[in-house]
């Protein structure tokens, strides 16, 4: 898979929902019931971090869900991706990118969403053919503003905004040409997540649905 196959890949995901799920799961018990509660709330599209140990069980677990299509946030190294691959990610995302990053990934055939924050990243990036990419940390990099800047001079870079995003701003982001969708945490609460307040994190994830983009 070439970086070119990569973006149309992950722009077709983004295209789904205006709105990414950013998911960090501490407990196994809580991936299937989430999924579904984003799914039925109209968010298809869900970004497991790797930042917990049950990280890569909950990708797997997810992954059997019904109408959902998950993929593994903060991918660092090769390892990250190949394991990613073998739990059932049918997607990557990476806080940035690295040569041996986007090889493994080609290697792999993981559809890889990467991480640029300035406007010098975002050409490396589309060198590589990268045409989707992720812009982060959007919030502490200039948030909607400075990406609006930053689509004045790569007009053909498509972004996905992660990184302080709220439902208060995402409308902001959401309004510009360059921006596919948001991702963001704020669908998927602790202190929900803590209760097993599916239904709350439903209602969460309709309104961030109907978010226009």
């Amino acid at each position: 898979m070439t970086p070119q196959e990569m973006s149309r890949h992950t722009e077709a995901l983004c295209r789904r929902a205006p709105v990414i799920p950013v998911l960090v799961i501490s407990e196994i018990a809580q991936a299937r019931p989430l999924a579904e509660a984003l799914v039925a709330g109209g968010l298809p599209v869900l970004e497991v971090t790797l930042r917990t140990p049950v990280a890569l069980e909950a990708i797997a677990a997810m992954a059997e869900v019904p109408g959902g299509i998950v993929g593994a946030g903060t991918l660092l190294t090769p390892a990250d991706v190949g394991a990613a691959r073998a739990a059932g990610a049918r997607f990557g995302v990476s806080p940035g990118a690295t040569d041996r990053l986007v090889e493994a990934s080609i290697d792999e055939g993981l559809p890889l969403l990467p991480g640029a924050a300035t406007a010098t990243e975002a050409m490396a990036l589309l060198e590589r053919g990268f045409t989707v990419q992720k812009f982060f940390p959007a919030e502490a990099a200039g948030g909607a503003a400075a990406l609006k800047a930053i689509g004045a001079p790569l007009p053909m870079v498509r972004f996905c905004p992660t990184g302080g995003v709220t439902a208060a701003n995402a409308p902001a982001y959401l309004g510009l040409s360059n921006t596919l969708c948001v991702g963001g945490s704020w669908v998927a609460p602790a202190t929900a997540l803590a209760t097993g307040d599916w239904a709350e994190i439903e209602r969460l994830a309709a309104a961030a649905a109907g978010l226009e983009s």
